[in-house]
């Protein structure tokens, strides 16, 4: 249950977008065949990342910035641009794993099962 206070009732989106996805999933898609078909499973591969990323993106987020902070830079642009420098060939490590964690997030939004199980956030 969502203890936060908003201004809007149920469904919450998360539920809206479930609903939607489950719909295509269990009616159209089982009901189509050719373009309308790939079109369904399209649709709800969107609507599951969407889900997906209701349910961590504001956690993921705060952690991105952290992770880019702790790195001195602000932006995933700022920090391309020293990797590019060499400005932090003395923290590679750090680098390494900061990255690491950022394609782990974005993997696990977009498409968990490209993971290995070795790859999976705690």
């Amino acid at each position: 249950m969502n203890t936060e206070q908003t201004p809007h009732d149920v469904p919450t989106t998360a539920q809206l977008v479930e609903s939607v996805r489950e719909w295509l999933q269990n009616d159209v898609l089982t009901s189509t065949t050719g373009r309308v078909q790939f079109h369904s499973r399209v649709a709800i591969n969107v609507l599951a990342m969407v889900e997906r990323e209701l349910a961590v993106g504001a956690r993921q987020s705060i952690d991105h910035v952290r992770r880019l902070s702790e790195l001195g830079v602000a932006s995933d642009a700022e920090l391309a641009a020293g990797i590019r420098s060499g400005a932090f060939d003395d923290r590679i490590d750090d680098v390494v794993a900061a990255v690491r964690s950022s394609v782990v997030d974005k993997l696990s939004v977009a498409n968990p099962t490209y993971m290995r199980p070795d790859d999976q956030s705690p």
